[in-house]
This record gives C-alpha cells, sequence and structure tokens, in this order.
C-alpha cells in the first residue's frame, strides 16, 4: 500500500521531504507532482524502479526516460551541452520544456536511446520538486504518469493513490498541477526538432 504525503504547495514541510527521500534511497517509487503534470519518479540507480515505471506504463525499449535536475550544474554532469545550445536552453528554464541529447557516461546505459544514446533533462519550476531534488541530492529518473490507453495524465493525488496504490510505494499531494506534460524539444541532432507540444511555449524552438 502506498504511503501518502500531504504536502504544502509553497512551503514544503521539512519533515514529509526528508522521509520521501527516505523511500527514494531504499529504492522506492513515488508518484509525484511537477509544473506541468504528475510522473513517475525514482533514484537513477534504482534498476526495480525503472522496470516498475515500465511495467505501469507499458513502455518499450525505446522511451525516452527523463532526468529531473535541480540546476544546470547537474544538468551539465548528465549530458553534452554546448556553448551555442547552452545560451538558448538556459533562457527557458527552469519550465516546461524537455531537452533530449546525448548523454554523459554517467547515465547508466539501460536509460538511454538504443540507437541515439540519448536521454531527457529537465529543470522544473516546481516547489515541492525542487525540495525533493536539494534534499537527495542527485536527479530523480522520471516518466509522465500517462497510463496505458489513457490519453490524458492523472492530476489529482488522491485519484493516482486509489488507482496505483500497489504499484507505487508513495504518492505526493499538493494540489493540482494540471494536465499538459513538457513540450519536448530535440537536440540530438544539433538543430532543435520539436517532438511533442506541451506546457512550454514551442516557439522558442521553431
Amino acid at each position: 500500500m502506498a504511503k501518502y504525503f500531504d504536502v504544502h504547495p509553497d512551503s514544503p514541510q521539512p519533515r514529509l521531504i526528508s522521509q520521501i527521500v527516505e523511500l527514494l534511497h531504499a529504492d522506492g517509487l513515488i508518484a509525484y507532482p511537477t509544473d506541468s503534470c504528475y510522473a513517475l519518479g525514482c533514484r537513477l540507480g534504482n534498476k526495480e524502479g525503472i522496470d516498475r515505471i515500465r511495467e505501469i506504463r507499458k513502455l518499450g525499449s525505446d522511451h525516452h526516460f527523463t532526468l529531473i535536475c535541480r540546476d544546470f550544474a547537474q544538468f551539465g554532469q548528465f549530458v553534452h551541452v554546448s556553448n551555442a545550445l547552452f545560451r538558448s536552453v538556459k533562457a527557458a528554464t527552469p519550465g516546461g520544456y524537455t531537452f533530449i541529447l546525448p548523454a554523459t557516461k554517467e547515465v547508466p546505459r539501460r536509460l538511454l536511446h538504443p540507437r541515439k544514446k540519448t536521454v531527457g533533462v529537465r529543470i522544473p519550476d516546481h516547489v515541492v520538486t525542487q525540495a525533493l531534488l536539494a534534499e537527495l541530492g542527485e536527479p530523480l529518473l522520471s516518466s509522465t504518469l500517462l497510463l496505458p490507453d489513457e490519453t490524458e495524465p492523472l492530476t489529482q493525488g488522491w485519484e493516482i493513490k486509489e488507482r496505483l496504490d500497489h504499484v507505487v510505494d508513495a504518492v505526493i499531494d499538493s494540489g493540482e498541477c494540471g494536465a499538459t506534460p513538457t513540450t519536448v524539444v530535440d537536440f540530438s541532432q544539433g538543430e532543435p526538432e520539436i517532438l511533442r507540444r506541451g506546457t512550454g511555449d514551442p516557439s522558442l524552438f521553431e
């Protein structure tokens, strides 16, 4: 049965954030809010957690997982970013964008796109997510909480708890966070290619 954490959206309770991070360190899988919609998340090295996300969402091997980073210092440890690209990405973050970029050796091979050797990265503009990242000290491996055969992500903490009670270890509720996923921009070939239009303004990269 999943633990349910009612976290204040503007002033996250440090005690609750610590409990959630302890659960992540123990290789738990969480459902948590972001600045676009809910996501499933676990530690980068949690192989079982990755398998559980794949199973919940019925994902194929070519799915791009996303590393949710606290800031650009962390961002730069896991993907290769040219100077020119750095400026355009920095201008759009934190916010509702996911960037597909070539991964560094810090990213476990099982997370990479099998052909492109790329991974998704983003820096969220969400108080609770940032509090978790600060306490965790590393990126969260994430995937949008969009269930198989459904067109809209789940948006309510109580509903997620009800439906995923036996497949996740914790649900974090900090109020409504929307139902629109991020805008995904693929920079793996140098020039930006918009793969999905979402919360971030795509015109910045068109």
